[in-house]
């Protein structure tokens, strides 16, 4: 396995004297089996927000959510407009293609992408914000945060065509550790098999703590309060984490890739985003059984340190391309940005 680590990040370091588009993601990666990567950041955004002024993505890109279908790479994606004030602005979601997922075109048109979901809800009158998606069968699932303002709750709803959304509402209204904030939600897209929790699906959610919620159907969520893990004092997620995309089984367990904050004395107190691995029992994914200590994605690039919020990476959608996974990310809530690693 050393031996195989060594000669991968040689490939990638060749890959980026060959390509000056690349570079490092962030800190080094940590040598654990279990971790994906070595990853390499793309220097420039792969998509940013529309010219036209008036254009529902014109202000901010970014919350994005992805899948794998036929080759190509469907994106949903978070967008804010120029048209309204700042501090006021609407979260809208609009839908992007790329077959080779690097060039993206927003649909129906580039230069003004149209919405497939928006707010209609009181409970969302601010914005549908931070989706995440699965297929399974042929339906789509799409959690997404409801914002109105005040209190951001996780929300679910279902498509045959990522086009026309069916909205279920609420999953946690009363969730009592949070006081009804429950944010977003990563499915593992499977049945489990074993284990405890055999015969269900499993949720990760929260942004405070992360949680762990199940489900027969897919439709109806039952949430545990405990937190499945939660933030580290002195590391680099020591004021709040929350899950990024869809987490994926492997022959080491589920890895859920997680974004993470934390403020630091040497910055000042800043708030700063970044992004960790932790391996969770395959057959009880409450049960974590490692966790990185540090982050593999952090903020590098001039784009991540200042934008619509600064010092933000969030990452959100992951699809495994060829030989490649495909990690797409916030950059200073403003941009997305692509990081990619070899895929064991």
């Amino acid at each position: 396995m050393k031996k195989f680590l060594t000669l991968t990040v040689l490939l990638l370091a060749t890959l980026c004297l060959a390509n000056p588009k690349l570079g490092p993601a962030g800190p080094e990666l940590e040598k654990k089996d279990w971790m994906l990567g070595p990853w390499q950041k793309h220097l420039t955004p792969v998509i940013k927000p529309s010219a036209r002024p008036d254009a529902v993505d014109s202000r901010n890109i970014y919350n994005m959510a992805t899948i794998l279908e036929d080759g190509v790479v469907r994106m949903i994606f978070r967008a804010e407009s120029l048209a309204e004030p700042a501090k006021s602005m609407t979260g809208r979601l609009c839908l992007a293609e790329s077959a080779d997922g690097r060039n993206f075109t927003k649909l129906p048109d580039s230069s003004n992408p149209e919405p497939v979901l928006v707010p209609t809800e009181p409970y969302e009158r601010m914005g549908v914000e931070d989706p995440r998606l699965v297929k399974l069968d042929d339906t789509y699932y799409l959690t997404y945060s409801a914002w109105d303002g005040k209190t951001a709750r996780l929300c679910l709803a279902t498509s045959r065509n990522m086009k026309n959304w069916e909205k279920h509402g609420p999953l946690f209204p009363d969730f009592a550790p949070t006081n009804g904030w429950t944010k977003s939600g990563a499915i593992l897209p499977e049945r489990l098999q074993s284990g405890p929790y055999q015969g269900k699906y499993i949720m990760y959610f929260g942004d405070t703590h992360i949680w762990m919620a199940t489900s027969e159907d897919l439709l109806t969520w039952t949430a545990d309060e405990t937190p499945v893990f939660s933030p580290r004092p002195g590391k680099f997620d020591n004021v709040l984490v929350e899950p990024g995309p869809p987490p994926i089984r492997t022959d080491h367990g589920i890895v859920l890739i997680y974004n993470g904050a934390g403020k630091f004395r040497q910055s000042g107190d800043k708030l700063i985003y970044a992004t960790g691995q932790i391996l969770l029992d395959g057959k009880d994914p409450s049960r974590v059984l490692d966790r990185g200590e540090k982050p593999f994605l952090a903020v590098t690039q001039t784009w991540e340190e200042e934008g619509y919020v600064d010092n933000v990476v969030f990452a959100e959608g992951l699809v495994k391309l060829q030989d490649q996974w495909l990690l797409y990310y916030g950059g200073g809530d403003r941009v997305i940005g692509l990081a990619v690693a070899p895929a064991k």
